[in-house]
């Protein structure tokens, strides 16, 4: 089974891809992740978007749909996988189209997390992290208990202005992709403002 995987920041993406990994034994590739270990591996592509990076330029599509590219022909992506985090615009997703064309794959299902964006600032704008654990907790959802209170912490990136101007961005350029895999029968729209259990349903009887 091979899936992408859409969402705004603060969907809840990181929690349904485990549960969908795990049910049906396919590899979940974040592709910022990947980014990442490709530059710090120094692969020939790593190298050339890190290039670009340190000029202030943007990675262009071809490059990074050719680390992508790169990634699924790994053997554990043999069985399946599910592509998070790309492709942004219309033209990577055109692009990624094309290479899995070249390569002999196709795309099953695009999986789209749809919430309410003041539920989405709630839950980021809630959140709080415990420095000398990792550990996450929420302001209303998941209070810290009394002993660890006092020192956590609210991320820089958690705050509503820097959020909201995240999530702007997603509006502006990720759901502009919907249209290219909508008009290919491919999309399924899943109401993710609901408990996690029941978006797992929903995103289980939309994989059938």
């Amino acid at each position: 089974m091979r899936l992408l995987f859409i969402g705004p920041p603060g969907a809840g993406k990181g929690t349904q891809a485990e549960r969908i990994c795990r049910r049906y034994e396919i590899v979940h590739i974040s592709t910022g992740d990947m980014f990442r270990e490709a530059i710090a591996a120094g692969t020939p592509l790593g190298r050339e978007a890190d290039e670009y990076i340190r000029r202030g330029d943007l990675v262009p599509d071809d490059v990074v749909t050719g680390m992508v590219m790169q990634r699924l022909a790994q053997d554990d992506c043999a069985a399946g996988w599910l592509l998070d985090g790309y492709p942004r615009t219309p033209a990577q997703a055109a692009s990624l189209d094309r290479a899995l064309a070249d390569s002999g794959q196709t795309i099953d299902k695009v999986l789209l997390l749809e919430v309410p964006d003041e539920v989405l600032v709630e839950r980021i704008t809630g959140r709080r992290v415990d420095p000398a654990t990792g550990q996450v907790y929420h302001v209303k959802h998941r209070p810290p208990p009394p002993d660890v209170a006092g020192r956590v912490v609210q991320r820089a990136d958690d705050t509503e202005a820097t959020f909201r101007a995240r999530l702007k961005k997603y509006r502006a350029e990720t759901e502009s992709v919907l249209p290219f895999y909508e008009s290919r029968g491919l999309l399924s729209r899943i109401d993710g403002n609901a408990a996690p259990k029941q978006v797992a349903a929903a995103i289980f009887e939309a994989l059938g």
